[in-house]
């Protein structure tokens, strides 16, 4: 087996949901909710732009029933409005206003060409071509990386801080963790890097004091290196933030969403998307693969690659790595995976549950790990852990004991 050693200095990112480009995130599966609580078989591609004091809403859709399209569409400017207010923003001037912004909408109805690719044959197709990664490692208790865990964790506490009232903080932020590897094996946290948007009365000398006092301490362990060092507010106040500081748009932040950089990412975004496009629904099964892979024993770090073929149910193929991590082969692995997941977009969404309305949540602090409640979000769920256990381990059994006997009969043919 080959061995991937880690070394060095390693850094993942994370944003909170006031940043304008999670903002958009969120109303883009504010609406998938919407049609899936009407029809849970809807098939729903939503976009959303955040510029300034406008927000635009477009995408295709396609509902059993005409009056389920008109009904959202109808609602999505009080959607959007409640998105914006449960944030936290509040004013044109250094953010957006719920109440005052200008909302557009723009709905059209799903091509009947991809319609009929994805729903015409006797299995559900998937929704488009693509590649999706799924990623685990045993560095937390969630089997996400360490760097990615901690960064998220950072913009989770400041923002119950904020959502607590009286601080001063407002919705956008941003963090960075460092951290620092040998042989593998984190040791020690080198740079925390902490930036939030702010109340313009408060000095970014108090900012300083809260974020470090109150967030880093209060997150980062005490495990850090000697050269470590805390980086708030770097680029001085931060007062105007949100779609006000920066144009926002669904789907630009896919590593923050998945695993930090620590695996390779297919492309895709996930938000808006329904479960029938495979560059979320895969991505799912992905990760609730490489995540039984590790919970099993089976390796301390995994990776998983799935691909599929728009209109096609069977994934055209699986690779897992384990990164020199595992005890039997990863191609026992991967065989013993064929066995024991459906990877068929109908049966992702069957095992995983994916109809039903419970996208909105996913749209802050990433889609994997962390708080995922495994009977909320079942692609967190290790249930089938022992499963996959007892047939890799058959299956590599097996197979050694096919290569054994192969490599006797060789010696025995030799002149």
């Amino acid at each position: 087996l080959r061995m991937s050693i880690r070394n060095g200095l390693f850094t993942s990112e994370a944003v909170s949901s006031g940043h304008p480009d999670k903002l958009c995130d969120r109303i883009s599966d504010a609406i998938l909710d919407a049609f899936l609580e009407r029809d849970r078989n809807a098939r729903v591609a939503c976009e959303v732009l955040a510029a300034n004091d406008k927000i635009i809403v477009a995408g295709e859709f396609r509902t059993a029933l005409p009056e389920h399209f008109a009904e959202v569409r109808h609602e999505t400017p009080a959607i959007v409005r409640r998105v914006l207010a449960n944030i936290g923003y509040g004013t044109a001037e250094h953010d957006i206003d719920p109440k005052s912004c200008e909302i557009e909408v723009r709905f059209n109805h799903q091509s009947p060409e991809i319609a009929s690719g994805v729903d015409g044959g006797e299995a559900l197709g998937a929704g488009d071509q693509g590649l999706m990664f799924g990623y685990a490692t045993d560095e937390t208790k969630a089997l996400m990386p360490l760097a990615w865990s901690l960064a998220t964790d950072l913009v989770a506490a400041g923002t119950a801080i904020r959502e607590a009232g009286g601080s001063g903080l407002k919705p956008d932020a941003k963090s960075q963790v460092t951290v620092r590897y040998e042989n593998g094996e984190p040791v020690g946290i080198q740079t925390v890097v902490l930036s939030w948007q702010h109340d313009p009365r408060l000095s970014l000398a108090s900012v300083r004091e809260l974020l470090l006092d109150r967030v880093i301490d209060a997150v980062v362990p005490k495990a850090r290196t000697a050269d470590f060092r805390a980086l708030v507010n770097p680029a001085g106040a931060w007062t105007t933030g949100g779609p006000k500081g920066d144009t926002g748009l669904t789907g630009r932040k896919i590593i923050v969403d998945t695993y930090g950089g620590a695996c390779p990412h297919g492309g895709g975004a996930f938000s808006g998307k329904d479960p029938s496009k495979v560059d979320r629904s895969g991505a799912y099964a992905a990760r609730w693969v490489a995540k039984t892979v590790v919970a099993s024993g089976l390796a301390s770090r995994c990776t998983v690659q799935v691909a599929y073929a728009i209109g096609v149910a069977r994934p055209v193929s699986i690779h897992v790595d384990v990164h020199g991590t595992g005890f039997v082969s990863e191609a026992a692995i991967e065989r013993a995976v064929s066995e024991i997941f459906d990877l068929s977009p109908a049966g992702i969404i069957r095992d995983l549950d994916l109809l039903r309305p419970i996208y909105t949540a996913t749209s802050s602090l990433g889609h994997f790990g962390r708080w995922r409640d495994p009977s909320q979000y079942r692609w967190e769920s290790t249930e089938r852990a022992s499963e996959l256990l007892n047939a890799a381990c058959r299956i590599g059994s097996t197979g050694s004991q096919a290569v054994r006997t192969a490599e006797v009969s060789d010696v025995r043919n030799e002149p």
